[in-house]
């Protein structure tokens, strides 16, 4: 529990318990943002940009951060052929059912990316809008390489000094911009202190999935996917340096999307952090939908 924030726990369908940030403002009215993290991070990656929009001045709004099984506080799967994008969304839509959410802009870093919009071809009425934090509907073969190469895999820090080395000599190449600030926040979501030892903020298992896929195979179609989103306002977002969204894909993409708006994040890769200036231009993207409605 948080001053910012409250405790949301929910039961998915098969009885797993998933936990949800929920920074409510107790103020009926504005439309609420839900939070969809990438394969391996949290609700917390989203906190800077929650309690702007929940607090902020004219417009205070419900803002919901939620962890995938297997991620964060929510349980693990005995079954690591559930943390499957088909699950998870099925998992949010129970979340969104218990908080009560009918509609909502979307905010989805790369995985979280590709469960909006996943939820717009199959729940088309619960999104207003929605921004998509470097993924797009074509997955580039030397990210999804790398991610294969580090999940699951990272050494054990001792000390939040060398959890920030480990991660500056895995991600410094990607994240030149970053600032000490920064690497400690993503020590944050990497990892967790459990009596006194750090632990995986995820389940390891995770790994698996991307096992069991072969690397030589014929990457998905995702286009079709992409199509739902066409009836929304959209907003992408890519790290300049990022080796899962390129540039190209976010050009095509604007061709597609008659109402999307493109920004690249300079010094940074894949996924860019949503905080400082970001959160600000996501800000205005969100009260811009909210306007248009």
């Amino acid at each position: 529990m948080s001053d910012t924030y409250r405790d949301l726990f929910v039961s998915a369908a098969d009885g797993l318990r998933l936990y949800t940030r929920d920074y409510d403002p107790g103020i009926a009215g504005a439309l609420p943002v839900v939070c969809l993290s990438g394969l391996t991070r949290s609700s917390e990656d989203f906190h800077e940009l929650a309690v702007a929009l929940s607090r902020d001045a004219s417009r205070p709004r419900r803002v919901l951060s939620l962890d995938y099984r297997g991620r964060g506080r929510s349980d693990w799967d005995k079954d690591w052929r559930n943390y499957d994008i088909k699950i998870e969304l099925n998992d949010v839509l129970q979340v969104l059912t218990v908080a009560g959410i009918e509609k909502a802009v979307f905010v989805g870093t790369s995985r979280g990316g590709l469960i909006t919009m996943a939820l717009s071809a199959i729940r088309p009425p619960l999104i207003a809008g929605a921004v998509l934090n470097d993924i797009g509907p074509v997955l580039e073969a030397g990210g999804l390489s790398r991610i294969r190469g580090y999940v699951g895999k990272l050494p054990t820090p001792r000390t939040t000094d060398e959890a920030m080395q480990i991660l500056q000599q895995a991600s410094a190449a990607e994240f030149p911009a970053f600032t000490d600030e920064q690497w400690q926040a993503l020590v944050r979501v990497t990892w967790r202190e459990v009596d006194g030892q750090f632990v995986l903020n995820y389940d390891p298992n995770l790994m698996k999935t991307l096992e069991a896929s072969d690397p030589e195979a014929p990457l998905p179609d995702l286009w079709p996917l992409f199509e739902g989103l066409k009836p929304f306002p959209l907003l992408v977002v890519r790290g300049e340096h990022s080796d899962l969204l390129s540039a190209g894909t976010v050009q095509a993409m604007q061709e597609r999307h008659p109402r999307l708006t493109a920004i690249t994040v300079p010094g940074q890769g894949h996924a860019p952090a949503l905080d400082g200036n970001l959160t600000w231009v996501i800000e205005e993207f969100v009260l811009s939908v909210e306007d248009s409605a």
